[in-house]
């Protein structure tokens, strides 16, 4: 894990919740870990609540809300595709690792770092 003073609002957050720091989040370690050392996940906005580990592309409620997430622990992981997707699981019976690289596997090709804000970006085509 980086030694970072400061950074982003999603580096922080990664930062918090992999110290344990009482006022992050709590999720599985060994989950968190595997998709942090993950590139791309790293780079989106982490949010373990439920027992899911969930991502997403921006850091302010309402969340994107489009990208697969886990379930699951050290011992057995279930990736799922977003809600409204046909098919909702996309692997099970994972480890950790293979959970998150087959997250990976399933980002839009468009997805990258979270930007500061709510959901829609700003840029986004207004209706």
């Amino acid at each position: 894990m980086p030694d970072r003073a400061s950074g982003s609002l999603v580096e922080k957050t990664w930062r918090m919740i992999l110290e344990g720091d009482p006022a992050a989040r709590r999720g599985q370690p060994a989950v968190l870990e595997a998709a942090y050392a993950e590139p791309r996940l790293r780079a989106l906005f982490p949010f373990p609540s439920h027992g899911a580990l969930n991502f997403h592309r921006n850091t302010q409620f309402p969340w994107s809300n489009d990208l697969p997430f886990i379930v699951g622990d050290a011992q057995s992981c279930i990736v799922y595709a977003p809600l409204g997707t046909p098919q909702r699981v996309l692997g099970q019976s994972l480890t950790p690792q293979e959970a998150a690289a087959l997250v990976v596997a399933h980002l839009p090709p468009d997805c990258g770092p979270a930007f500061d804000g709510p959901w829609p970006p700003p840029d986004s085509p207004t209706d």
